[in-house]
């Protein structure tokens, strides 16, 4: 096989195109994202516009928001309707087991502060269309950029392979590894270069993903790696998915039309604005007023002619005005193409799960599906991603005994545990209203109801409603109460009968012996 630093310059051919489109968004929108060339120690260009800013930001978080909403679940495990049937005694316990599980992975969320990268990630998807993340054993996440790595996708645009290619000292790489690096071979095998080039190789073959490093063409010792499909930690990540293209395109290309328009406008602008502003006075020649007599303090008195005197302006009023309302028209259209103008989300402090829902049908909607595929291949990932190292540390909770493994869920179906709790909600107000509540008491089983409506808004039920059992115990305790209240309410008197009756009868024998 080819060694990797040519088989990575061999990708990098076919990634220029993608790369060129996505260092020119990045100028035009966030100039940090993707520094042109790679070089971060040089000054970026400042845009004259920030609708392109602010529409980055404003989409992206808004991703952010449904794909990883905060104090809500937004993965579901869900058992076939077939294997409930079957354990329809155990349903309320699955139910709640299901519902820790949520909880677990959206607490690893937050513990492992995941949404920083995520946003990092998805600002990446808007303007570049593509980016890599690992999440590593720990679920941290680190996010490489487009001109860090190399892909090939089959063509059903599942990953092939990935060379991933970083940069490093030889101290770091001895603090890492804690070795020596690997002499370089070849025509340069006698230099000693400062910086070292770090292969991280992914590939898919024989059904596992097999990853491994090189420095030098060189395997470097204990870093090869095999993880099972689903397991995957390394996710090459698109926007917009084209048919026999590796990688993806961004949604700032859609949008590179207008934005170089309100880049050139802007700048335009302020050009003349700046130049219309400056102001020059000019005097006549051969006048009477000397020019030291026109610059002159503010209310001082000086000797001259008005009329050997004039201002230079600029005649170009009815030329800024069509700029600028050809610029206005523009920054609508990129308002309403980034949901800058949108009532997607109320201001309010807690945005509940039913407008998260409705958010990103929203975003789905006018963003040609894309939710819909960052559910599939970045949500779905990363839950199992999770999922795995949870049951590898024992802190995923146990079903019951014959349960199947749960379906997990992601996208929209994710968002509706709090739709089910509202369904259960109107269906037990349903029935009271058409049966009366002493039917409704008679034939649903109150425990399994209140089980259902927490698991549906996500609270943890773990003893929080009181089982059969518990119950029963109650109401015998209640009763054997209630019955020694009446025994001691009917058998104080007649004791006390008895008792005066047993002492007379003591004393009446008492008297007849002493006699």
């Amino acid at each position: 096989m080819m060694q990797t630093n040519k088989r990575y310059s061999n990708m990098c051919r076919d990634k220029q195109c993608f790369l060129d489109v996505a260092w020119e968004s990045a100028e035009l929108t966030l100039p940090f994202i993707l520094p042109r060339h790679g070089d971060r120690n040089q000054p970026l260009p400042t845009p004259y516009q920030s609708i392109g800013a602010k529409g980055v930001n404003s989409l992206s978080s808004k991703f952010l928001l449904t794909l990883f909403p905060p104090n809500s679940p937004f993965v579901k495990f869900q058992i076939d309707d077939f294997m409930l049937q079957e354990l329809e005694a155990q349903r309320a316990p699955v139910e709640e087991g299901l519902n820790s599980m949520e909880r677990a992975i959206s607490n690893e969320v937050e513990a492992k502060a995941m949404r920083v990268p995520l946003n990092e990630c998805l600002r990446h998807l808007v303007i570049t269309g593509n980016c890599v993340i690992h999440v590593d054993k720990g679920n941290k996440i680190r996010v490489f950029h487009l001109d860090q790595y190399c892909v090939r996708r089959d063509p059903q645009g599942e990953m092939l392979e990935i060379i991933v290619k970083e940069e490093m000292s030889r101290e770091l790489y001895m603090d890492i590894f804690n070795s020596a690096p690997p002499k370089e071979t070849g025509d340069n095998a006698d230099s000693i270069e400062k910086v070292l080039e770090l292969y991280t190789v992914v590939r898919r073959k024989d059904g596992k993903i097999r990853v491994h490093q090189e420095v030098n063409n060189i395997k470097i010792p204990n870093t090869t790696s095999i993880y099972p499909l689903e397991k995957n930690p390394w996710l090459a990540l698109r926007y917009n998915a084209i048919d026999g293209e590796d990688y993806g395109r961004g949604f700032v290309e859609e949008y590179l039309g207008d934005l170089r328009a309100a880049e050139g406008l802007n700048r335009s602008i302020l050009e003349g604005t700046a130049a219309a502003a400056k102001v020059i006075f000019l005097v006549k020649p051969n006048g009477t007023t000397k020019m030291k007599s026109v610059v002159a303090p503010n209310l001082s008195v000086r000797q001259g002619n008005p009329d050997d005197v004039g201002v230079v302006q600029v005649q170009k009023f009815n030329d800024f005005r069509v700029a600028r309302e050809t610029l206005e028209s523009i920054e609508r259209r990129l308002a309403s193409a980034f949901l800058l103008l949108e009532g997607v989300q109320r201001n309010a402090e807690r945005v509940t799960a039913e407008e998260i829902r409705m958010m990103a049908q929203e975003i789905d909607t006018s963003k040609g599906g894309v939710y819909s595929l960052l559910s599939h291949e970045l949500q779905l990932p990363l839950v199992k991603r999770i999922q795995a190292g949870l049951e590898k540390e024992g802190k995923l909770p146990k079903l019951p005994e014959g349960t199947v493994e749960p379906v997990i869920i992601t996208g929209y179906e994710a968002l509706g545990r709090g739709n089910d709790a509202n369904k259960l909600a109107t269906f037990i107000q349903t029935l009271t209203q058409t049966l009366g509540p002493e039917v409704v008491s008679q034939y649903i089983n109150v425990s399994d109801f209140a089980k259902r409506i927490g698991v549906g808004f996500g609270i943890d039920m773990k003893g929080l409603v009181k089982t059969q059992e518990e119950v029963q115990q109650e109401q015998q305790a209640q009763q054997q109460a209630q019955q020694q209240a009446e025994m001691m309410k009917a058998g104080v008197p007649n004791a006390v009968t008895q008792g005066g009756e047993m002492m007379r009868a003591q004393q009446g024998e008492n008297f007849k012996d002493g006699q």
